[in-house]
């Protein structure tokens, strides 16, 4: 996995998982910029290589009066800014083909979100822009299944790929990871872990998304032990206010220490290959 390849990625000699958070969604300046110095700042100190992690746009929302986003270019800007500001590289979702030359503009990173891994041309769109792909697997595919998704990014001329696990539909309204899925998409591309969306609680009655917010490190530690190569983790310094997720995001200040014990978790992992 060629992770120095990402323009700005620091520490990537460190042999530590890499590290893909921020808030869900730019909700403004102030808000991006205060959530990625204050992860800088702890990814510096414990070596980890740091993508920061902003929708600039959620155009999968439950109802129609959700909050979608504060306008495309306004958003990505944001996004530069915490780039060129804090030297680390970005990502981003995108949901129309049309997303992929604008997004890759300004990120480093394009995500496919999991209800859209198999549409084929958007897939095709953010390939062909050179930058890394990251592939959410869909909460309805096998593991399996996700190497046709990297074979359409790779026959597109890109191996810069990723494949994110972010949970299996359980029911209705539950989420469950199967930790068997790790060792076979590793086969197909690096993996990472989607925590946080993986705790989420889908299709409630009320129309917002719910989660397990209690449950993160306890789902991150497998995912260290299973031995992924990434951590994805969306954070906010106000969960509860959280235009988009909240009830599932990690609380800013908890953090470090999570993101301490995981990489002593890593180390032990390191220690048994």
């Amino acid at each position: 996995m060629k992770l120095d390849l990402i323009p700005q990625i620091k520490h990537t000699d460190s042999n530590n998982f890499f590290l893909l958070s921020g808030p869900c969604a730019i909700e403004g300046e102030d808000m991006a910029m205060r959530i990625a110095e204050r992860i800088v700042t702890v990814t510096d100190k414990l070596k980890i290589p740091y993508v920061f992690k902003g929708s600039f746009k959620k155009a999968n929302r439950s109802r129609v009066d959700s909050f979608t986003g504060i306008g495309d270019e306004k958003a990505l800007k944001i996004l530069k800014k915490v780039s060129d500001t804090f030297k680390v590289p970005t990502v981003t979702d995108i949901h129309e083909v049309s997303d992929a030359e604008k997004a890759a503009a300004y990120v480093d990173v394009l995500q496919i979100p999991a209800f859209l891994v198999r549409q084929t041309d958007l897939v095709v769109a953010a390939a062909k822009t050179g930058k890394v792909v990251n592939l959410k697997k869909g909460q309805f595919m096998s593991p399996e299944s996700m190497k046709h998704a990297v074979t359409k990014v790779v026959d597109s001329g890109n191996q810069q790929v990723w494949i994110t696990d972010r949970g299996t539909m359980f029911g209705y309204q539950d989420m469950v990871v199967d930790f068997r899925g790790v060792p076979t998409m590793k086969q197909y591309a690096p993996v990472v872990l989607d925590v946080t969306h993986s705790l989420q609680q889908p299709n409630q009655a009320a129309g917002v998304t719910g989660g397990r917010p209690d449950m993160i490190e306890t789902v991150a530690r497998a995912g260290i032990a299973a031995g992924v190569d990434g951590i994805f983790m969306e954070t906010h310094f106000d969960p509860a206010n959280a235009k988009s997720d909240g009830a599932n995001m990690l609380h800013l200040d908890h953090l470090e220490k999570l993101l301490a014990n995981l990489t002593a978790l890593r180390k032990t992992v390191n220690s048994l290959e």
